[in-house]
């Protein structure tokens, strides 16, 4: 498989500025139904520092699935954070006296607003939502999650990016000393991914703060994380500590380590194998080996949704 970086953004995956600064109005380009019930803008209910500690205000989403969760061991004791280990079980493993905060998120860029903000300062003009999402790993396996976060097009809305803005680029946590993954040359550190401009406003994307209503574990990113459920697990980074509007297509993590099989846009797509294995069928975790695969979805199962976001593009180069 090649990789296709165009210097510039498709004209099909550029939002107009009056769409991504209207949620209504994006919600509609992306073919969801309008009507979403919103929680008031008064709530900004702020995430708590102990650890699984109940989240308070949140909302139900109506874009959640109606698919039964994994359970919250699944969820939190077999999962990829190659900054503390490149084994399924060595998040849960080396994560457990990693303490989240303080944290502080940077915003800046393409973008009337920027500056370096404590965690609570960073989410509270937002309210939270829960919406269970199918996420896939890279490696044929499935998971429902039930997240809590917030809309990374609000997000978007608020910091006022200018039209110069392309790509949100994300950059996580660097500290090799209590991060033990990090020690390792597993990856160029920090982990960083990038979003194009029309996706990150897409109504499906968020910034994850919680799972299960609680608040989010170390194993899965806390204490912020990024959520694309209609892309492979390993565009979801997690511990996230800076975000920028930028106008070149940033670099990803994985498209930098592999580039012959991360592509930078990631989109699952059944259609594509992954050089080293077949990505058309899938199994839910949890399940036996006696369970019969399913047949993986196009966009993990959100082409209504997501679809238009790539009109006009070759996705078996553009991956």
């Amino acid at each position: 498989m090649l990789i296709k970086k165009p210097a510039d953004i498709r004209p099909s995956e550029i939002t107009s500025k009056d769409n991504y600064l209207n949620r209504r109005e994006f919600m509609r380009a992306g073919g969801i139904a309008t009507g979403l019930a919103l929680a008031s803008p008064a709530l900004s209910a702020l995430v708590p520092d102990q650890r699984r500690a109940r989240l308070v205000g949140v909302e139900k989403s109506l874009f959640s699935t109606n698919e039964t969760p994994n359970s919250y061991e699944d969820i939190t004791s077999y999962n990829n954070y190659w900054e503390f280990g490149s084994g399924k079980t060595d998040p849960a493993m080396y994560s457990g006296d990693f303490d989240p905060l303080p944290w502080k998120v940077t915003v800046e860029g393409h973008c009337e607003k920027t500056g370096t903000f404590d965690f609570d300062e960073f989410i509270k003009p937002f309210d939270l939502e829960e919406r269970i999402y199918r996420l896939r790993c890279v490696e044929r396996w499935s998971m429902v999650i039930p997240w809590v976060g917030i809309s990374l097009a609000d997000v978007v809305k608020h910091y006022a990016p200018t039209s110069n803005a392309k790509y949100v680029a994300f950059e996580a946590l660097h500290d090799p000393t209590r991060m033990l993954g990090q020690r390792q040359r597993l990856l160029q550190w920090p982990y960083r991914e990038g979003l194009t401009m029309a996706e990150a406003v897409n109504p499906l994307s968020i910034l994850a703060v919680g799972v299960y209503g609680e608040s989010m574990p170390a194993t899965n990113g806390a204490p912020i994380r990024l959520v694309v459920p209609w892309k492979y697990g390993f565009k979801s980074i997690k511990g996230i500590v800076r975000i920028r509007f930028v106008e070149r297509m940033p670099e990803a993590s994985w498209n930098m380590a592999q580039p012959n099989e991360y592509g930078f846009y990631s989109n699952v797509n059944p259609e594509v194998d992954h050089p080293r294995w077949s990505q058309a069928t899938e199994r839910r975790i949890g399940a036996n080996a006696f369970t019969p695969a399913i047949p993986t979805q196009m966009f993990n199962g959100y082409a209504e949704q997501v679809a238009h976001l790539y009109d006009g593009m070759n996705l078996r180069k553009d991956f």
